[in-house]
Formats: C-alpha cells, structure tokens, sequence
C-alpha cells in the first residue's frame, strides 16, 4: 500500500508527489493520458507564465536553474554573489482585462519586507517544460507514475482510501486529486463544486494566416470580443461572449474559427489551416472545502476560472506547496493536531480572490454599449502608482497573506531571502523541505529551545547582510514566515503549531 495516490501527472500533481517523496512517503501517480507529451502541453499551446511566486518555490526546492533551462530563460540571479541589499524594481507586469501596465509606475517603496533573491521575477514557459522538469525530480525520489491509468472508482473508510484505475485496485492511506477541472476525484468523492456560470467561450489555438497583417500583435479588445496574437507564430486566442454555449464537445473547425475571428476582429482575414486548437470558458467554481476525509484536492480540481491573467497553473503550485509538507507530517505521525485543516483554512481564500480577480477582467471586457467607458476608467485607474501597484501585488504571488492569529506583520508572508554573511541564503536552506529557524544572533535561549524539534527545524545561526531589523525568524517547509521576534516563549508556541516535537 502506498502512503499516497496522485490522480493527475500535471504540475501540480506531479508537484504534490515530489514534495511527499522528499519527505520520504511512497507516492504512486496515475495519469489518463497515456502520452507523456501531449500536443496541447508544447508551445504555442502550452504557453504559460509562472510568476515570482512560483518562481520562487522552484527556486526553494532547488528546481530553478532546471526550470529556466527547460522555458529557455537565462534568469538573472539578483543578489546571489553580491552585496546587494536593495530589492531591484520589477521589470515586467501582467496585464488587466487585456490592459498592460509599466513595471515603472510600481511603488516599490510599498512593498515592504523584501529582499535581493535569485528568484525575483517571473518568466514565460510551457507545460510541458514544467512537467519535464517535475516529472524529473519526482521519478528521482522514488515516485511511481502510471499512464493511461483513468481513475474511475473511489472509495475510503477511517483507514485508507480505494482507487480503481485503469482497471486495477490501488489501496493508499490518501488521495490528492490533481486531475484537472473536469476532475473524476472530485466529483466520485462528493465534493460540492460551486461558483458562476460562463460569460464566454474562448479559443486559443496554432493557424496559418493568408494574411496575418489584418491582425495586430497583442490583446485586442472589440465590440464584439477580443482576441490575441503573439509573436509566437501562429499564435491565435479567442474570447466570444456567447454566453458559453458553444458546444464543446463539436470539433474545432477551420471554419468555425475564421468565422468567429472574423466577428470579432471586423476583418476578412483568412485562416488557411488549423493545426491545433482548443477551447475553454470563464466559468468560475470551487469546491467548498479542499479535504473530504482522506482525500484531497489541489489546483484546477479544486478550482476553476478563465485564464486572463495566467493564474491558474501558479494557483495550482501554490496549492502543492502548501498541501505537501503538511500531508507528510501527517503520514509521518509528526504533525500537530489539525495541521492538515489548515490547507483550506489558508489556500480556500486564496483561491477565491484569484476567482474574483478573474472574473472583473472578464466584467471588464465584456462588450456593451457601456463597454468603453467602464475600461476607460479602469484603464486611468490602473495607470495610477496604486493601481498598478495593487496589480503588481494581486498576480506576482509574492504577497499572499495567511491568517496566522496576532504576532509580527510578517507572519503568514512568503519569507525574504535572507543570506547570511557567509553567503548562505534561506531558499538554500529550503531545498529539502524542512522548516528553518534563522538566529541572526545567535541567541542562546532560542538554539536551546530549537533543539526540542531536532529533525523537525534546521537551525541556521549568524549574521546576515540585511536581516530587516529582526532578531529571529521561523520559516515553514513552504517558505511561509511562522513566527518573528526575540522571546524563546512566543518562538515555542509558534514552532509547537507547526512542527509536532520529537518524543523526549
């Protein structure tokens, strides 16, 4: 019997079983796709950007380097070697409702507790660059991956959890249902799913164009639409706000696709052939909780949105990173009472607000006779330093906060990058999945008090380049800020919430 079953070889599931692997559980993957490179998961079609967020979490676990090799990207190490103290200004945003904002008009001076890190921006890849590299790490630590292996029974008691896939019985202590928004594990296991219907239907797909010059590069909004060119060639999205109903279950014609690009763009441009397409919705929904006894559920399985802003796959690893460590300590017998309730109680919020954000970018694009003035006036009020701060922090996935109760206003922030003067750095010391307790200090009293969670916390002590006027700091396995401040008696009660000490 394996420890867990991962329904879903994506990012996130694949994501998910690494991080439990790391934590030495056995994890067995099953996948439907029989195909480990599907078609739909390389570019122009698999486009995806990760933002600082999730660059950052590649970077913790020490998958970065392999990340931006695999999407092409040389990233720049901000700070690594250097001295530096200062955190640069962003250089690239996201847009709003198809509206690009200027990375220069970001306050950076609102942006408080941030550091120099190698990981500071967000970059451009594929989902099939992603999976290479999950799959990778995950087949590393031991992780066994079925495909073509379509999840079609569950079932669970007090004790484990019942799989039949591809026509096997797989027994495991849990299941994380990672597969996808039309997800089988969801619905088998009887979550409620709830949110709004769609306004739109969308396209994205590879063409040839007779003549790609009647269509700009970049978001065009119309009266009757929008669509989007990129300089990836042939390139083609869609949005038709037919209400959702075309039939997605049809084929995706060459002449379907000219005609409503033709709608929607007022020309008569040509499509001379189709060689992939696909398409989606705006429909928003989220299952009410993320736990039904032992199963689980991460990324679009647990919730859905239209694409705009491209949230969905750094929700999705947002999710994995908090669920992962959580659940082995679980498994592991080393976890506080009610540690895994905390994964809703912190991601459910969360991925609300992406759902809201999602859907005022559709609101805002929706044609109508009130169309212009409504985007007018965002557009003026995102070209603000607070607008285009506020969007900075709404998609850059670096500013989520967790309700943690009262203590520091840091707690329940993703950590800075501290580096210690030897040049030693806290996504250095995350890289196998424990939880850190910097001591810029060196206090005795908190390495004594650390000391109780040997095996649970890796104790770091010294002085740092920068250490932001604070005196201690402890991190979760996900990088999430525990606990700041100098007293050995809060450090304990922080460090008891998160990590189950050792029997004495």
């Amino acid at each position: 019997m394996h420890d867990v079953i991962v329904a879903g070889a994506g990012p996130v599931g694949l994501f998910v079983a690494g991080e439990l692997a790391l934590a030495g559980c056995s994890v067995l993957v099953l996948e439907q796709d029989p195909d480990a490179r599907p078609s739909l998961k390389a570019l122009p079609l698999g486009l995806r950007g990760l933002n600082a967020g999730s660059v950052e979490t590649f970077y913790r676990r020490g998958l970065l380097d392999a990340m931006a090799k695999a999407s092409g990207v040389p990233v720049e190490r901000v700070g690594a070697s250097s001295d530096a103290v200062d955190v640069p200004d962003p250089r690239e945003l996201s847009h709003f409702a198809g509206m690009p904002l200027s990375a220069a008009d970001v306050e950076t001076a609102a942006l408080a507790y941030r550091l120099p890190s190698p990981a500071m921006e967000g970059f451009m890849t594929s989902l099939e660059a992603v999976t290479e590299v999950l799959a990778e790490q995950a087949l590393s630590l031991g992780v066994e991956i079925v495909r073509g292996a379509a999840v079609t029974a569950v079932s669970q008691d007090d004790d484990e959890v019942a799989v039949t896939a591809g026509g096997q019985h797989y027994p495991a202590r849990w299941l994380v249902g990672c597969d996808g928004g039309r997800s089988t594990v969801r619905r088998l296991a009887g979550f409620d799913f709830v949110g709004t219907e769609p306004l739109f239907t969308g396209y994205v797909a590879q063409v040839t164009f007779a003549d790609p010059d009647q269509l700009p590069l970049g978001f065009n909004l119309t009266d009757n639409g929008m669509y989007l060119r990129t300089p990836l060639e042939g390139h083609l999205g869609m949005m038709d706000f037919d209400g959702g109903t075309f039939d997605r279950s049809k084929p995706l014609t060459r002449d379907h696709l000219q005609s409503v690009l033709r709608r929607i763009s007022g020309t008569n441009v040509i499509l001379d052939e189709v060689h992939l397409a696909s398409s989606f919705t705006d429909r928003a929904m989220q299952t009410t909780a993320y736990r039904s006894g032992r199963v689980l559920l991460a990324g679009d399985a647990a919730h859905i949105h239209s694409p705009l802003g491209g949230q969905g796959l750094n929700l999705g690893i947002g999710d994995a990173m908090n669920l992962g460590w959580k659940l082995a300590a679980t498994i592991r017998g080393i976890a506080p009472d009610g540690l895994l309730d905390t994964y809703t109680h912190e991601r459910h919020p969360v991925g609300a607000g992406i759902l809201d954000w999602s859907r005022a970018q559709v609101a805002t694009m929706k044609p109508g006779p009130a169309a212009p003035a409504l985007r007018a006036l965002v557009h003026d009020l995102m070209r603000t330093p607070d607008g285009t701060t506020l969007v900075y922090r709404r998609t850059s996935g670096l500013f989520h906060h967790y309700d943690l109760g009262s203590g520091h206003p840091l707690a329940g922030r993703s950590a800075p990058d501290f580096c210690f003067e030897d040049g030693t750095r806290l996504g250095d010391l995350l890289h196998q999945g424990q939880g850190v307790l910097l001591d810029f200090t060196a206090d005795h009293e908190l390495k004594e008090a650390a000391q109780a969670w040997r095996g649970r916390l890796h104790y770091a002590a010294g002085p740092a380049r920068n250490r932001l006027g604070l005196t201690a700091v402890l991190v979760r396995p996900d990088g999430v800020v525990a606990w700041a401040g100098d007293d050995r008696d809060t450090f304990e009660q922080a460090a008891a919430q998160w990590f189950a000490a050792p029997a004495n």
